[in-house]
């Protein structure tokens, strides 16, 4: 589906926080968690989905991905889809109702457990969940106490993508989006560069923090204590000065590198592949610090009015054909090892390019909370949504 027609109006932001910070605090918005199914019938005609850019592709973008339309075909059920900027957007939206699934990254998918819009899913009944990466089988953010609240999609890196005309060699460092520099052209990168538009985007600056400044002993960005995040929030309050746009809409960003004269900032590969297709002078890469990442899950509502169409979706989301296809278009990895052999769109050196031996290397996003391994405790989310909120207002 293209993300032109249905990224989120920024209108829905004050909901959204509201939404954040109602999560962040633990409380649990209502509803008994259903009980998983326990056999797949006749679809329901239709199945609703919550999902990033570039994560259900009908052909309409480009007519060589679509992983949508054989499903319909197969099973009856007409594929609607929502698509959402950033985890709270997809929180908000999930809490509202109305929705079947959604594709949630690690900092939304245990705030949708733990406030009890996802129900429990069986695996049983999803023949390919054994072919899943058994690095992603049991991840601590879908599965809980046992019980698995979703099935694994794609996962990757959040890459410093940067104009080649610019940096004629990559750059090393997430240190030119973070500090006022001088930039290979010879002009500072003040007002040329971009960040995240999310209160996840702290654990960036503490994952470049942990490399620039290791006095400070950050081990895990996402478990930071208060000393560790005043030095993360002093960082971003500097790259405030710096920062042309927060993004949070994909094709905004496209058109941003293309016609509003960025020259760096945290990206997806998505985007990445977009702009390279249209053979503008983009390129990403890992910095030394290392990138955060996401793992996502599809999850399914606790009220969920089509069951049965959102069981059969689970089960086509991680056929290979369907994940190898994604993977080409989005610059992401597989969840299931065998796409990434004998897939045309990715081919058989796709999954190496997209960071599929890099898993370990990644700090994939979670929600932090104030319990941690740090003896003198942590920072809990709801502080990372109000401070980071207070600084794209400029305070």
């Amino acid at each position: 589906m293209s993300t032109r027609k249905t990224l989120m109006p920024r209108r829905f932001a004050a909901r959204v926080t509201a939404v954040a910070l109602a999560g962040a605090f633990g409380v649990v918005l209502g509803g008994a968690q259903a009980a998983p199914l326990q056999k797949v019938g006749k679809g329901e005609g239709s199945v609703d989905i919550v999902a990033w850019p570039g994560y259900i592709e009908r052909g309409e973008t480009d007519k060589g991905f679509d992983w949508v339309t054989s499903f319909e075909k197969k099973t009856g059920c007409k594929v609607n889809v929502k698509t959402a900027g950033t985890s709270d957007e997809m929180v908000a939206l999930m809490n509202e109702g109305g929705f079947d699934l959604v594709t949630a990254s690690g900092d939304a998918s245990l705030r949708l457990i733990a406030g009890k819009r996802v129900q429990e899913v069986n695996i049983k009944l999803i023949p390919s969940y054994s072919t899943v990466d058994p690095r992603l089988q049991n991840a601590i953010w879908h599965t809980v106490n046992g019980k698995h609240y979703g099935v694994p999609y794609q996962w990757g890196y959040n890459v410093l993508a940067y104009n080649t005309n610019v940096f004629k060699t990559p750059p090393k460092s997430w240190e030119i989006v973070f500090k006022e520099t001088t930039l290979p052209d010879g002009k500072s990168n003040k007002g040329r560069v971009q960040a995240f538009d999310g209160p996840i985007y702290i654990a960036d600056a503490a994952l470049y923090l942990k490399k620039a400044n290791p006095s400070l002993g950050i081990k895990d960005p996402y478990q930071l204590n208060e000393d560790q995040y005043k030095a993360a929030l002093e960082l971003l309050r500097g790259q405030r000065k710096l920062v042309s746009r927060y993004w949070h809409d994909a094709m905004v960003q496209i058109d941003d590198f293309k016609n509003e004269g960025v020259v760096a900032s945290s990206s997806w590969g998505f985007q990445v592949n977009l702009l390279r297709g249209d053979k503008q002078p983009i390129a990403s890469v890992v910095p030394e610090e290392g990138a955060t990442g996401w793992a996502d899950t599809t999850m399914m509502h606790v009220n969920a009015k089509h069951p049965n169409c959102a069981y059969l979706w689970m089960e086509h989301s991680i056929s290979p054909k369907t994940q190898g296809d994604l993977a080409a278009w989005f610059g992401s990895v597989p969840a299931v090892p065998a796409a990434c052999k004998g897939n045309a769109l990715l081919g058989d050196d796709g999954c190496k390019t997209n960071g599929y031996d890099e898993f370990e290397r990644i700090s994939f996003w979670r929600t932090p909370t104030a319990k941690c391994a740090d003896p003198k405790g942590c920072v809990p989310y709801y502080r990372w949504v109000s401070d980071y909120i207070a600084i794209l207002g400029g305070r």
